[in-house]
This record gives structure tokens, sequence and C-alpha cells, in this order.
């Protein structure tokens, strides 16, 4: 890591876990990341359900749970990227605080609770993007906000399964 990215990581470290994962999705959009682009070699190069991958590691969901930042994602060295949890219908999660720094063991505990945009919100975000050489997937999830609607069966996501999984 150089001076300006330990800094950075230093200033988030000193914020509520919540509100540095906010921030860095923002300096992400915003082009403040310094980003590596793709990291590619014939010994990386894999495939996955018959799908290319540039390399085997990827980003898993839970980090941009909206896909609001996947344009820099992919040019962050990732093989693929997970976008979701998506529930049918928006829902706001857990109450907080609900992400916990375990320092020591360089680790986090996260209780989000499926906060999202609700799948279609994010579906269109997804259907908007240029594909790239960087697969993106979603993961899916069930509505459980009882102010915002009851559970929703697995059997009702057709717009899940649609936006399962966006191949280069």
């Amino acid at each position: 890591m150089n001076l300006t990215e330990r800094l950075g990581l230093a200033a988030l470290h000193c914020l509520d876990p919540e509100r540095a994962h906010g921030l860095s999705l923002a300096a992400l959009r915003a082009g403040l990341v310094p980003l590596p682009g793709p990291v590619t070699s014939p010994r990386l190069a894999t495939s996955l359900a018959g799908m290319p991958l540039l390399n085997p590691v990827g980003l898993a969901a839970g980090y941009d749970k909206n896909a609001t930042a996947i344009g820099p994602l992919s040019r962050a060295g990732f093989g693929f990227i997970e976008v979701g949890a998506a529930t049918p219908l928006p829902q706001p999660g857990n109450p907080g605080p609900r992400l916990f720094r375990l320092t020591e063991d360089r680790a986090a505990i996260n209780r989000f609770g499926f906060n999202n945009d609700g799948m279609e919100a994010i579906a269109a975000r997804l259907s908007r993007r240029t594909p790239g050489k960087v697969p993106v997937g979603s993961t899916s999830g069930p509505t459980r906000c009882p102010t915002t609607a009851p559970p929703i069966s697995p059997a009702s996501w057709p717009a899940a399964a649609r936006m399962s999984i966006s191949p280069p």
C-alpha cells in the first residue's frame, strides 16, 4: 500500500464502520480511488459455468449492494463481481449498529439484514451498464421488513432469475 492508500484507510478506520463503507463506495464513484485495472495472466485465467474469468478472485455480494459502483469495481482487479443481496422490494435492513470491526482479527461482522434498493432498481442499474470483461452477478434474498411488506416466496422472484448473472 502506498502512503495515500494508508492515509485513506486510516481515515476510514476513524469513522463508524457503516459510514466508512458508504464513503468508500462514494470515493469509488467519484474516481478518488486508485484502481489497478484488470489483473490478468494466462496462469490466473479460469472459467466458471462456461464463463471466462480474468482471474479467480471475485468481490462477494454485500459491498456494492445496490450496484452503484460496478464501473470502478470492474477496474479494481477482480475476476468477477457480485452485487446484492437484492430483495423483491426495497427495505432498510436491520436497525443499527449493524457493522462491527474486529481489528485484531482483521475481520468484520455484518448484520445489515439485506438493506437494499430492491430488485427493480438494481436490475435497472445492471441493464444500463456497458458489459465488460468482468462478469457481474447478483444475489437474491427475501424481503423481510414487516413495515415494507410481508415476506415474498422465492417462487415469485422471476426478476431475480433474469438478473442473476450478467456475462461479459
